[in-house]
């Protein structure tokens, strides 16, 4: 049973399964709604819309395993778990919309292509990344996911139902079923305590006519996945504004990266991440990115819902993660597995993942307190969260800027407060050699 709490321990089947599905579950919805998002924006028929969700699955299981198991020096070999990005979906909105949806395909590949080369010589540049900036990127990756988990937890936002009784009555039940499992069992019922707690929400939502079965009616038996260029006829249209859009946002999406990478080493394997694994984990976002845009998709990325479920179960294990992998894939190959899966409704999502988002921000602090308490890095803590996380929160702030610069800050703090860690960082470490010179 303790294999499940080290990287390379073999797991039977039976316990593997069922951990792996916990961490698909955690991150399955969060995955596909982008898709799902930006083909109702663009008026997709259902059938394309559809394929879109399969490949969306089938890339990020591929990812996944890419970066368990890693090929050449893409891959980190840690148990981070890939999908679908929230961060690139208003700039991937807009170009889609002003552009077409080729002109995005096209940005979404060459963006991954210049991030998987980054992430391939990160050993030039990682190090502007300093603990105090990573462990600040952390906490602020917690935050941001925070109003997301609430969202959920309410009923989705945008739902009819959303902040009814029923979703709160079932959220609580599946947040409080997540704490008992955890608190009065042992071993391998508490390593699948959030899937636990869902189960129970499920049952639960189910009986409060919560679950909608409908979308298993409408799905074939099996079916593969689809290459837009060929079967839609979208043709790669080169636009240099749309590249760079992209790019910048990749450059945001990988200090994510790096931030889940340090908080995911941090949680389950209590120490810091090395070079290589940052290095293969960024090639991994880039290069997957690109083959996700070759299949119609926007980019993939690591997701900050599994670092929370590692922090809280402890579960690290790279095989018995990877069955979740297969999962994705098989969801993607066989639409009625994708369309049960879909049916877990918003607030039992919520109940589980509420309490994973609060465990990034701690395992932030954790990091954090292994920094030295100097004035240089409080005032890259305090500055840098006091801007990224106030700015973002009031409606106009960035309006007097260009669109693209919007796109980028006006909603993502943890851009915000990247570029503010970095350039204090920079400026403090700049003072203190002049000092130091002098």
């Amino acid at each position: 049973m303790d294999n499940i709490f080290t990287l390379d321990g073999r797991v039977p089947l039976s316990k593997a399964l069922p951990i792996g599905l916990q961490h698909v579950l955690a991150m399955f919805v969060s995955n596909i709604t982008p898709i799902i998002i930006l083909a109702g924006i663009m008026n997709f028929d259902p059938a394309f819309k559809a394929n879109l969700v399969q490949n969306a699955m089938i890339v990020a299981g591929i990812g996944t395993l890419i970066q368990l198991f890693p090929v050449w020096k893409i891959g980190a070999r840690l148990p981070i778990v890939m999908g679908i990005s929230f961060t690139f979906l208003s700039v991937a909105i807009g170009v889609a919309t002003t552009y077409g949806y080729g002109t995005m395909m096209c940005a979404v590949i060459i963006g991954g292509i210049v991030e998987g080369l980054l992430g391939l010589f990160a050993r030039y540049w990682i190090r502007i990344i300093t603990p105090v900036v990573a462990s600040t990127i952390v906490i602020a990756i917690g935050f941001s996911l925070l109003p997301i988990g609430a969202a959920s937890f309410a009923g989705g936002q945008g739902a009819a139902d959303f902040g009814s009784a029923r979703n709160w009555i079932v959220g609580t039940v599946t947040l409080l079923s997540c704490i008992l499992f955890r608190v009065f069992t042992k071993g391998f019922f508490k390593s699948i305590s959030v899937l636990a707690g869902l189960v129970v929400g499920y049952i639960l939502a189910i009986c409060m006519d919560l679950v909608d079965f409908s979308p298993l009616k409408e799905c074939g038996i099996i079916s593969l996945p689809t290459i837009p260029m060929l079967k839609e006829g979208f043709e790669l249209d080169f636009n240099l504004g749309a590249v760079l859009s992209f790019v910048v946002i990749f450059l945001v999406s990988a200090t994510e990266t790096i931030g889940d990478t340090s908080a995911l080493t941090a949680a389950g394997l209590h120490r810091g991440a090395s070079t290589k694994e940052y290095s293969g984990a960024l090639a991994c976002d880039g290069f997957i990115s690109s083959i996700a845009g070759v299949f119609g998709c926007t980019p993939i990325t690591s997701f900050s819902q599994n670092v929370g479920l590692v922090g809280m179960t402890g579960v690290v294990n790279r095989y018995a993660i990877g069955t979740g992998a297969a999962v994705m894939i098989i969801a993607g190959i066989f639409p009625a597995f994708g369309a049960l899966l879909c049916t877990v409704p918003s607030c039992v999502l919520g109940g589980c993942t509420i309490m994973m988002f609060g465990s990034i921000i701690f395992a932030g602090f954790e990091m954090l307190s292994r920094c030295k308490i100097n004035t240089h890095n409080k005032s890259v803590v305090i500055l840098s969260l006091s801007v990224g996380l106030g700015f973002t929160q009031v409606t106009g702030m960035f309006d007097i800027f260009p669109q693209m610069i919007q796109d980028i800050f006006a909603n993502n703090c943890v851009a915000v407060v990247f570029v503010v860690a970095l350039i204090t960082n920079a400026f403090n470490l700049s003072r203190t050699k002049e000092d130091s010179d002098a």
